[in-house]
């Protein structure tokens, strides 16, 4: 059996997972090389700040809202089958208010706040919550179970599953795309390179993409517990905020969000909207906190700060030829790498065999 040497470049969500399906053919000698691992807190590596959830925002019939819909099962079957992953189920409540519509973040999440969204027919429970039930100032909501994933268990053991089929894991630096592959770990020049470098496409040698930007997202983590998981179209504190709340499997803690700012690189927690953060969760969820308490009652872990790898016109799912080298682009998920995962790995993985078996035609010619 002729063997394929694959550089996946990038180890957050989206090159763990092109990486671990790509591993499931045993065809495929893999090598991941990345300056940032699973573990690392960087402010370069957005996956591990991320909540993480299936929250769908994309438009219908586009190609975002295909790779999320692939995305949903393949998330739930590891939540059914390997508990080890991370992953667990949890209610959920969306919540609308028409105010928001024209605002940055209403925008953004139109799809998630719609009264009649096109997941619904991929989440199995999904119901609207009736008119005469709704909160002050809300126009429409609805409830459904999704999944939240603790990034701190499920990034390990995506490497776990990469390793257990062979692939080896390196960290390097890598100045131009074409460099990595040389970076196999056989020692051999890579048949191709997969570029998953986030918002470092930007810089990458060969790539420099000039679309890419960051959108900063702020978090609180804490220990409380509210039971469900939460959001909201918009807030009446400043445009790019928003509302999420999520606990994450295995006591991963509660994350409260956030904000979506746009070209802002600031690394460091802002701690007055750290508070507005906090006052909007105990508003949207009083039972987040015991009775007649504010923040106060909120028991922090830590404060947090991820730059989104959001991509003018939507991630990078090509193929090229760089210096001579094939590469193949996954990048630009801004803030729905987890929830598109799996469907833009199979998109990668697709436009991989499509380069191999071009190589394989050129050198029979």
């Amino acid at each position: 059996m002729a063997t394929h040497n694959i550089v996946v470049l990038g180890a957050g969500v989206s090159g763990l997972t092109t990486a671990y399906l790509l591993s499931q053919d045993p065809s495929n000698s893999i090598t991941v090389v990345a300056k940032h691992m699973p573990g690392d807190y960087d402010i370069e590596y957005c996956s591990p700040w991320a909540g993480a959830n299936y929250f769908p925002t994309g438009q219908p019939g586009s190609n975002h809202a295909k790779w999320e819909r692939e995305t949903w099962k393949p998330l739930t079957e590891i939540t059914e089958k390997y508990p080890e992953a991370g992953i667990h189920y949890q209610d959920t409540i969306i919540y609308n208010r028409k105010k928001d519509q024209n605002s940055t973040t209403g925008q953004a999440f139109s799809v998630l706040v719609d009264e009649n969204p096109w997941y619904k027919e991929v989440l199995s429970d999904f119901k609207v919550i009736p008119k005469h039930q709704l909160p002050p100032g809300i126009d429409n909501a609805q409830t459904f179970t999704s999944v939240c994933i603790n990034t701190a268990i499920y990034l390990p053991w995506l490497v776990g599953q990469c390793r257990k089929n062979g692939t080896v894991f390196k960290r390097a630096v890598v100045k131009h795309v074409a460099d990595a592959a040389n970076a196999h770990h056989s020692g051999k020049t890579a048949d191709v390179v997969i570029n998953c470098t986030g918002l470092s496409s930007k810089k990458l040698g060969g790539v420099r993409d000039d679309k890419l930007l960051p959108a900063r997202g702020q978090i609180v983590l804490v220990r409380n517990d509210p039971g469900i998981m939460s959001s909201i179209s918009g807030t009446d504190d400043g445009e790019d905020e928003l509302f999420y709340m999520m606990t994450r499997a295995a006591g991963g803690g509660t994350v409260l969000g956030g904000c979506y700012q746009k070209h802002q690189w600031d690394p460091l927690p802002d701690p007055n909207l750290a508070t507005r953060i906090m006052k909007r969760a105990i508003e949207l969820c009083p039972q987040l906190v015991a009775k007649g308490q504010g923040i106060e009652g909120l028991d922090i872990i830590r404060h947090g700060v991820g730059l989104r790898p959001l991509r003018e016109g939507g991630p990078r799912i090509e193929k090229e030829k760089i210096n001579g080298v094939a590469v193949v682009h996954n990048y630009g998920h801004g803030g729905y790498g987890y929830q598109s995962s799996f469907g833009c790995a199979a998109e990668t993985v697709r436009l991989v065999k499509e380069t191999l078996q071009g190589k394989k035609l050129g050198a029979k010619l």
